[in-house]
Order: C-alpha cells, then sequence, then structure tokens
C-alpha cells in the first residue's frame, strides 16, 4: 500500500492491529512545513497517517473540560482515542455511546513522548466514529490479518 498523493487527497488509512500500533515508537514527517503530514511508522513497516480500526469500545473517560479518552479492543490489545471540540462529531458519538459496544473508527495516528521518558505512546484522533455490528468486527480481523501478513512478507 501506498499514499495516494496529490493535491486534496487524503492517505490511505491502514488496517492495522492494536499489539502493532501500540508498538510502534517511530515517527517520521517528509518534511518540515507546518501542514507536512506526520506518520507513525510499525514494527512492520507501514507508513501510518491515518488508519481504520474496528473493535470493541470498552471505555470512556472525561480528561479534560471538553476532552474524551476512548478505548478500543480488538483480538491483540486496544487502541486509545482522544476526542474533544475539534472533533465534535466523534465527541459527540462518544458522549451518546454506551460500552461495550462494537465500532468502527477511522482517524489520525498520534504519538506521544513524555519528555523524561524513553516509552512512546501512540493514539487516534478520530475522523469518524460509528456503531458496527459483530460480523462488521470479524471482517476487519480477517481483512487486517491478511494485510499485516503482507507487510511481514514484504
Amino acid at each position: 500500500m501506498s499514499s495516494q498523493g496529490g493535491v486534496g487527497r487524503r492517505e490511505v488509512a491502514w488496517r492495522i492491529f492494536a499489539a502493532e500500533y501500540d508498538d510502534a515508537s517511530l515517527e517520521h514527517s517528509d518534511s518540515d512545513e507546518e501542514r507536512a503530514p506526520n506518520y507513525v511508522v510499525t514494527p512492520t513497516g507501514a507508513r501510518i497517517n491515518r488508519l481504520f480500526v474496528v473493535g470493541v469500545l470498552t471505555e470512556i473517560e472525561q480528561v479534560g473540560d471538553d476532552v474524551l479518552r476512548a478505548r478500543i479492543v480488538d483480538p491483540t490489545g486496544g487502541f486509545v482515542v482522544y476526542a474533544g471540540q475539534y472533533q465534535p462529531d466523534a465527541l459527540a458519538f462518544l458522549e451518546r455511546a454506551d460500552p461495550p459496544m462494537f465500532v468502527a473508527v477511522t482517524g489520525k495516528a498520534r504519538t506521544f513522548q513524555p519528555g523524561d521518558s524513553d516509552l512512546v505512546y501512540t493514539s487516534i484522533r478520530p475522523e469518524s466514529m460509528n456503531a458496527v455490528d459483530a460480523e462488521t468486527r470479524d471482517r476487519w480481523v480477517v481483512q487486517t490479518a491478511e494485510q499485516t501478513l503482507s507487510r511481514i512478507e514484504t
């Protein structure tokens, strides 16, 4: 997979398991320009700007005045999603959500490294969040496994 490139075109939203995303510790940008895309580089070599994940929304927590943190779990681990004033649709979805429930999230890949630590924390800034059914989650797991194996082979 490669980015679609071009002016006004969106990056591909990668399917990736939580365990691989959580193990990512590298961030990359093609330039120093303020609007240049940032990428999270995973252990299998995926260079991710956007990702598409499906799993079980297990918890939602208020972490700021207008910021919610959600945990979405797939068969390998959990993703952390932060939604605030700049993600109004995702924030509204989380305010109405009643865990546990299956959800699909498309969003931007993000990392955070505290200044006094070697640890790198990954998260997702959601562009969209939707309730889905178990069949959708199961299809996502199979397709993500196939894509993960393909990256490993490469």
